[in-house]
C-alpha cells in the first residue's frame, strides 16, 4: 500500500501554518503501541463502488527477554496494478522502530518499473539496508543506503499503526518525523483528529476516532482493542473497510 503512505504524506504539513490557524502549535504525535492486540484483520477495497481487492493485517506480539516486539504483516492485492508484502517490527514498549520490509509488485503498462523494495532496519542511531528496483526488461537496481536516524523519528509505514495514537482529541494537529522509506528522506507524519463518531462496517458497529492525513481520512477504534476499521480518500472514492479479525497466524523470525 504504498499508494496509502502517498496520500498521507504528500501533502507538506507546516507547523507555523497550523499554527496560526488554530492558535496553538501541534502535539507531538504518540503511539502507545501496547494498546494494540494481537490480530489478524481482513480488509476489501473498494474503487468507486466496485470491490477491486483485499488486504490481510496482522499484528502479532513476541515478548522477548527484556522487552517486547510488535511485529505488523500485511499482504495485499489492488487489482489490476499491485500487490504487496510489508513486514515492520518495532519495540512495543517504546515505539522504537526496528526493521522494515516491503516488497510490491507493480502491473502499469505506463511505467518501466515492475517491483519496488526496501530492507531496512535502525541500530545505533543509524538506518542500513537496501533497496531494489525491477524493471520490465528483467534489470534490476540494487541502491545501498546508510543514514543517521534521529531519535523519535519514526517509519512511514507506522500509518498502519494509526490505532496506536494515544493523544489525539478532537480537533487535535499531531505532528512527527518519519523517514519515509522508498525515498530516502525525512518527511512530517501529521493527523488532524475529527469528531468521535460510531460507524459500520462489514465487520461491524464501531466508535471511532476519524484521523485525517494528506487526502486521507482513517478511523481508528477509540476503545480496545485498538485497531483501523475503515479508510478512505476524502472524495470518498476509494475505501478500504474491515471485513473480519481473527487469531495470528506465527510469522518466521
Amino acid at each position: 500500500m504504498r499508494w496509502l503512505c502517498f496520500l498521507l504524506l504528500a501533502s507538506p504539513f507546516t507547523p507555523a501554518a497550523t499554527a496560526q490557524t488554530s492558535g496553538a502549535s501541534p502535539k507531538s504525535l504518540q503511539f502507545d503501541l501496547a494498546q494494540v492486540p494481537a490480530t489478524r484483520d481482513s480488509f476489501v477495497f473498494r474503487l468507486r463502488g466496485e470491490e477491486r481487492g483485499w488486504a490481510v493485517w496482522q499484528y502479532e506480539i513476541r515478548p522477548l527477554e527484556m522487552t517486547q516486539e510488535l511485529v505488523y504483516t500485511a499482504t495485499s492485492e489492488f487489482r489490476p496494478i499491485e500487490e504487496e508484502r510489508l513486514r515492520v517490527v518495532v519495540n512495543r514498549l517504546t515505539g522504537q522502530p526496528i526493521s522494515t520490509f516491503h516488497h510490491i509488485d507493480l502491473f502499469s503498462p505506463r511505467s518501466d518499473t515492475v517491483m519496488v523494495e526496501h530492507d531496512l532496519e535502525v541500530k545505533r542511531g543509524e538506518i542500513s539496508g537496501r533497496r531494489r528496483v525491477g524493471t520490465k526488461s528483467g534489470g534490476v537496481k540494487i541502491v545501498p543506503v546508510s543514514r543517521p536516524f534521529a531519535p523519535g523519528t519514526v517509519f512511514s509505514d507506522y500509518v498502519f499503526l494509526a490505532g496506536a495514537v494515544s493523544n489525539a482529541a478532537p480537533g487535535d494537529s499531531l505532528a512527527v518525523p518519519a523517514y519515509k522509506e522508498f525515498d530516502d528522506s525525512l518527511v512530517t507524519l501529521s493527523f488532524v483528529a475529527g469528531s468521535p463518531a460510531t460507524i459500520e462496517v462489514p465487520a461491524g458497529r464501531f466508535d471511532v476516532l476519524p484521523l485525517v492525513s494528506g487526502g486521507f481520512r482513517i478511523y481508528a477504534t477509540r476503545t480496545g482493542p485498538r485497531r483501523v476499521v475503515k479508510g478512505e480518500t476524502l472524495d470518498g472514492g476509494f475505501l478500504f473497510e474491515l471485513v473480519r479479525s481473527g487469531p495470528v497466524v506465527p510469522t518466521p523470525e
